[in-house]
């Protein structure tokens, strides 16, 4: 059986690598600043964040399509839905915080937000969408690690 072709299989990946890209030009901008900061003994090294960033992009593309093609256009999926967008822009945003207007602080304020939103999308999709839930938990693992990082530059700085 070939499979139907739905526009969200282009729509979803652009959007992804917009924020992907977005974000990595932000910091790229921001990275002579960053290399001058003092660094706790964990943060690896830029290559390894990359890798995980585009791993990390690839499944919530993926997640969110399997959300997306499965779900029912009800008051739960709109609410997931919103809370995916608002998690794009605020990925973005931490970039710009931390990397683009070296708000170490505000930075801290901010991706704590985006664990929030990210349990949250966890917790809502694994109710009817568990394989998209999974899908979005190294993502929440990865922001997790940052807000760490984010926390012990801040002290160290």
């Amino acid at each position: 059986m070939p499979i139907k072709f739905k526009p969200n299989y282009i729509a979803i990946p652009v959007i992804v690598l917009l924020v992907s890209l977005i974000g990595s030009l932000v910091t790229n901008m921001g990275m002579g600043w960053y290399n001058e900061l003092n660094f706790p003994a964990l943060v690896p090294p830029g290559y390894i964040i990359g890798l995980i960033w585009t791993g990390i992009f690839v499944l919530c593309a993926i997640a969110a399509m399997v959300f997306y093609n499965s779900s029912d256009r009800s008051p739960y999926s709109i609410i997931i839905s919103l809370l995916m967008f608002n998690n794009a822009f605020l990925n973005i945003f931490w970039s710009m915080l931390f990397f683009g207007q070296h708000n170490i602080g505000a930075a801290l304020i901010e991706i704590l937000i985006l664990n929030a939103t990210n349990l949250a999308i966890i917790l809502l999709l694994q109710k009817k969408h568990r394989t998209a839930a999974l899908l979005w938990l190294p993502y929440f693992i990865w922001v997790c690690f940052a807000t760490y990082l984010n926390y012990s530059i801040w002290v160290l700085n």
